[in-house]
């Protein structure tokens, strides 16, 4: 494997540490291995070729180093998740004595609140297609218009990642219900429900659109397919995305835009949990920040004396 700025040595057993991520997100599992390619460009340039020569203060200076890079504190504290990861891994296979990212310390990522998109933005968003997919055959272009208004309006009453919406398949959904099964992060399967008006998209979808896009060698059981009929990608959903919305956004906007929606409605923040699929109410509960947020934005644009 090879980092971004050179090759790596064979000491740091990536391709191993790799395999060991099968639990975890295809994206974080990316993620963890790119950070970890990345450390040990690093580290050899320092004459280290392997864990066994990594110690605590080699990486506190790997961290001070990508602070002065001008890397996002977000970024910082994933590259130093990756490399707890990875040091606990190698010490739990005996490659290391002692694991020496005990208690690495990282800028922490809860520097800035989730983003919310307006109730405008949403509406624009929610209101169906602005006339791009006419750039291809009537039929075609008809039955796009039907996936990208069942995307928007799945990604929006689930809260789902786009990674979840992405792999659902035909067997999760249960338009009777309604709700979808998803499997989260961690391969941990869960149940959501969806609203009336994101059944009826997606029953339309799969009905009316979805036959139109597919071709004879198009995986059965997938819910969203692209203009190729292949199952749709994390990027063919941020296009959908691009084509709609009025301002730059990204999927999991709506995500977030859902949660704090729930929480101003009154839901319980665990019932909010349940529904985004978060291991800890912790992550959760910087939904109920946004919601403080707005609340004081509200009261300060209306109360007379504010």
């Amino acid at each position: 494997m090879t980092g971004s700025d050179g090759a790596v040595g064979c000491g740091w057993d990536i391709e191993a540490f790799a395999a060991s991520l099968a639990s975890r997100s295809p994206n974080t599992a990316k993620a963890y291995v790119s950070d970890l390619e990345a450390f040990a460009v690093w580290a050899e340039r320092g004459a280290v070729h392997g864990p066994v020569g990594v110690d605590r203060l080699v990486l506190r200076r790997y961290l001070a180093f990508l602070t002065t890079r001008q890397y996002a504190r977000s970024s910082v504290a994933r590259k130093a998740a990756a490399l707890r990861a990875y040091f606990g891994w190698c010490r739990r296979r005996g490659l290391v004595e002692a694991d020496p990212s005990q208690r690495l310390s990282a800028p922490s990522a809860a520097g800035r609140l989730p983003t919310i998109l307006s109730h405008r933005e949403l509406d624009t968003l929610l209101e169906g297609g602005d006339g791009r997919n006419r750039r291809r055959r009537p039929e075609l272009a008809g039955a796009l218009d039907l996936r990208d208004d069942a995307v928007i309006e799945l990604l929006y009453a689930a809260g789902l990642r786009v990674s979840e919406l992405c792999g659902l398949d035909r067997s999760g959904t249960d338009l009777g219900a309604p709700a979808v099964t998803v499997l989260g992060k961690g391969a941990k399967e869960r149940r959501v429900p969806v609203h009336e008006r994101c059944a009826d998209a997606l029953s339309r979808w799969l009905d009316e659109g979805r036959p139109v896009v597919a071709e004879p060698d198009s995986p059965a059981d997938a819910v969203f397919l692209n203009r190729a009929g292949r199952r749709l990608g994390p990027r063919d959903v941020r296009r959908i995305l691009d084509r709609r919305s009025p301002v730059p956004t990204h999927p999991h906007a709506l995500r977030h835009t859902m949660a704090t929606h729930m929480l101003d409605g009154g839901a319980d923040l665990r019932v909010v949990q349940e529904m985004l699929g978060h291991a800890s109410l912790r992550t959760t509960q910087i939904y109920t920040h946004v919601s403080r947020e707005r609340l004081v934005e509200t009261y300060s644009g209306s109360h007379p004396r504010a």
